[in-house]
């Protein structure tokens, strides 16, 4: 069935001249679930428009051949419900204010990350409509919906008691909507899953679960990101724009990261928690907002709170009900399930013939630290089936570089957060041959926040570093 005619999924064409910036956008639109497609001239864009019936253009404004705001005259003339969202790599803002008063909704600035087209995009009405027509329509039969197995990585496996007792404290949780969870744990143990499936098996599945990571908002988006602006209240606020409290409404904020959140937007949130109503900026008019926080942090919280770096009452609001999740270290038992399950996901992925892992494999990486946790492990198992074509996988398929420490000097560094933070990116650094971008991804984070901890911790850039 083509993409593209899935009445479930939106549609959503780019057109923009650069090969590359257009591919890598068109991948990652259809890894999160929408039906993507490309052009890379104005002729071309307009003939896929006429076609096939879509939902959303994303258009860059300057194009060999037809422009960017002539092809956007045409769009406005002859399919007036559909949405546009502008990007362009130049600064000419008499261009842009120009598209916006033409109708479009948005505008980007290239260079921008897949986080903000996803949030430009969930804002759009075409989305919220499509969301809710497509949650009217979903089985209910089941605890676990069918947007859950859907919509998130089911890398959420594991026979050990540490961590059934933890789905279990999830699905708790799940069934009073308005109790606002804490999840602790370790980077790449599955915070987000579990946040899922709190929000998927509760009585908001029927709307948003808006994911928002809190380290990756540069501090002058801040405000405006979370509570929303209207037209003319700064420069380049070209049109009202909803923040994630009201796209959050009915449904679940997920905060990653709230560590990171600075002091000045704390004060802010706890107010929006405690008021259930927002300001936008720019705005007077308190805007009621309904949704559950769901946050979730790698870092100690309370430490963080006697150093005066996170507000005590931010923290009793959002630590209702506390998860945490144990690292892979400390319930081995788990990591068998967890590799058959990937090697499984990953030979459908790559059209293979699902391999056999070597019993001596499966025992040495349960002595392995995994100090990237299910993250590591599921990387481990996606490099191992790219470039092993026997039936049988062995131990040096895997970059396991050293056994499980000595009993005392493992558990003084599982203590320390910091160090095993530290080293995490280190070793994600080298696995990557220290590119930027690829060890940003393998951690689950964003290039800029990558950034952030590489001056944080003050951890150098070069290949020559053991």
């Amino acid at each position: 069935m083509d993409k593209s005619s899935d009445p479930e999924k939106l549609k959503v064409l780019i057109i923009d001249d650069e090969k590359q910036f257009a591919e890598e956008l068109h991948e990652f639109l259809e890894k999160i679930g929408f039906a993507a497609q490309q052009a890379h001239t104005g002729q071309q864009g307009l003939s896929i428009l006429s076609r096939q019936a879509t939902d959303l253009l994303i258009l860059d404004l300057r194009l060999p051949g037809i422009d960017g705001l002539e092809i956007l005259k045409e769009v406005r003339e002859k399919y007036p419900k559909m949405e546009v969202i502008i990007v362009s790599g130049h600064g000419d803002m008499d261009t842009v204010i120009r598209a916006m008063r033409l109708g479009a909704i948005d505008y980007l600035r290239k260079p921008f990350r897949h986080l903000d087209i996803r949030i430009a995009i969930e804002r759009t009405q075409k989305f919220l409509q499509l969301h809710r027509e497509m949650k009217k329509i979903e089985e209910r039969s089941s605890l676990i919906s069918k947007a859950l197995q859907e919509r998130i990585e089911r890398n959420f496996v594991g026979v050990s008691s540490q961590i059934l007792e933890v789905l279990d404290l999830a699905i708790t949780a799940s069934k009073f909507r308005d109790t606002n969870v804490l999840i602790t744990g370790e980077s790449g143990t599955g915070k987000e899953n579990i946040a899922r499936i709190i929000h998927y098996s509760s009585d908001r599945k029927d709307a948003l679960l808006c994911a928002v990571n809190s380290s990756a908002i540069t501090d002058s988006l801040l405000e405006s990101e979370f509570f929303g602006h209207i037209r003319g209240s700064f420069t380049g606020a070209l049109a009202d724009k909803k923040g994630f409290f009201e796209v959050s409404d009915q449904g679940t904020l997920f905060l990653d990261e709230i560590a990171d959140m600075p002091c000045n937007l704390q004060a802010k949130v706890l107010r929006a928690i405690e008021e259930k109503k927002i300001t936008r900026v720019g705005d007077t008019k308190k805007i009621p907002v309904d949704f559950r926080i769901i946050s979730a942090t790698n870092h100690d919280l309370d430490r963080l709170v006697r150093e005066k770096k996170f507000r005590l009452d931010l923290l009793h609001r959002l630590n209702t009900l506390h998860i945490h999740i144990p690292p892979l270290r400390e319930r081995p038992e788990d990591i068998e399930p967890l590799l058959d399950y990937f090697v499984k996901l990953f030979s459908v992925r790559f059209n293979k013939q699902a391999p056999r892992i070597h019993r001596k494999a499966i025992e040495e990486l349960k002595k392995y630290e995994f100090p990237g946790n299910v993250r590591e492990l599921k990387n481990m198992v996606e490099r191992a089936l790219i470039l092993c074509d026997e039936p049988v996988i062995g131990i040096s398929q895997f970059p396991v570089r050293a056994s499980r420490d000595s009993a005392g000097a493992s558990e003084t560094r599982r203590l320390n957060l910091k160090e095993n933070e530290v080293e995490t990116i280190r070793q994600a650094l080298q696995q990557c041959s220290y590119n930027q971008k690829a060890t940003a991804d393998l951690l689950g984070i964003t290039r800029d926040a990558l950034i952030r901890k590489l001056k944080k911790y003050s951890i150098a850039i070069r290949k020559s570093e053991n």
